[in-house]
């Protein structure tokens, strides 16, 4: 259910066609909730057949044109009343987690190396958060709106940090395990 709220959300910070809408998925919304290119095309659909976004309507038609999409009030209420509502945390779901469980079990062939590939993959997205936070979260902005993004980027970094943590133990973990 949460994707037609992160499209409004994006919505609302700046009216989009769908085409500018997938790419600032791919930027930024996309590194905690991700959808792909035909997800969220489908879900402009269904917004705007229950009137919560409209197509803008262009100065003069043109054939081909990019549709752009705005929210409703209707599309605003529903937001403000999902960002209200309380709901539980969902349980964690790693598949690398449960390759590790498996692994005490029929051992751990191959798993090392795609250890120090996520360990690598987690590093580069640890380096990539550190910069967009030095880049678009100056000191001294202080607007709800930026604090908020901010606070986002945050958890990302810290999740980050996590992981290049955990994966470095765990590495060295498997150094100290016997052969199988």
């Amino acid at each position: 259910m949460s994707l037609p709220h992160a499209i409004l959300t994006a919505l609302l910070e700046r009216p989009s066609a769908g085409l500018d809408l997938t790419r600032r998925f791919d930027r930024s919304i996309g590194y905690f909730w991700s959808a792909s290119h035909q997800q969220i095309y489908r879900e402009l659909g269904k917004l705007e057949a229950e009137g919560q976004i409209r197509a803008i309507p262009a100065a003069q038609p043109t054939r081909g044109q990019k549709k752009s999409y705005e929210v409703l009030p209707a599309g605003r209420a529903e937001l403000e009343r999902w960002t209200a509502a309380a709901q539980d945390p969902k349980p964690h779901r790693d598949t690398m987690l449960l390759r590790l469980r498996a692994a005490a079990v029929v051992g751990t062939e191959g798993l090392e190396a795609d250890l120090r590939r996520h360990l690598d993959l987690h590093r580069r997205q640890l380096a990539e958060y550190e910069e967009i936070q030095e880049r678009d979260f100056p000191p001294g902005n202080h607007s709800a709106q930026a604090r908020l993004q901010h606070l986002v980027l945050r958890a990302g970094i810290e999740l980050e940090t996590f992981w290049t943590r955990w994966l470095t133990e765990a590495l060295e973990e498997f150094a100290e395990l016997p052969d199988s």
